[in-house]
């Protein structure tokens, strides 16, 4: 019976994984949202978040998890952000550091700045675990679309990531 139990767990895990590789997220539609929301940690995430305020998909957007050594001239400049747009669009937030803290962070900037709907960017990889956080800390009433960075990750990275993913889904199930 033990030895049918693993088994069915190994199965099951196994099945996951497969999942989580073969289908990750992918970059969203031009849907219009109050705001991007943009967690610091992978290549491209800022980058996708600035091109969707250019495109004028998005008022505002918050760069969640910026470490607090950086200043804001020092980010506009490395991103190519005119002062402009730093001054009437950008947030850098600094409390974040990983993705539970960043979920924490984006939903007191949502009450206060009273976004309705926000598009969270992310590297594939990372989008479904950093969309559960999410969800667990904003109120029902706001929208949120998966607008996942495409990445070539490692079999390492997905390794960790699923297991993290688990984590995360298991410390929400507590939770309840």
């Amino acid at each position: 019976m033990i030895r049918r139990i693993i088994s069915l767990a190994v199965l099951v895990w196994a099945i996951g994984f497969l999942w989580f590789v073969v289908a990750l997220p992918k970059p969203a539609d031009g849907a219009k949202t109050d705001a991007v929301i943009v967690p610091t940690g992978g290549p491209g995430r800022i980058a996708r978040g600035l091109a969707v305020l250019d495109r004028g998909l998005a008022k505002r957007m918050l760069v969640s998890g910026v470490d607090p050594e950086v200043r804001p001239q020092e980010f506009a400049v490395q991103f190519g952000v005119s002062p402009r747009t730093m001054a009437c669009c950008v947030t850098l937030g600094f409390a974040a550091v990983d993705t539970r803290s960043n979920a924490t962070e984006t939903a007191k900037w949502v009450a206060q700045n009273e976004v309705r709907s926000l598009r969270l960017v992310t590297t594939d990889w990372h989008m479904r675990r950093a969309a559960g956080e999410l969800d667990r800390m904003l109120p029902g009433h706001v929208t949120v679309i998966r607008d996942a960075v495409p990445s070539q990750p490692n079999l390492k990275t997905l390794f960790f990531e699923y297991h993290k993913l688990i984590a995360s889904r298991a410390a929400g199930l507590a939770d309840l």
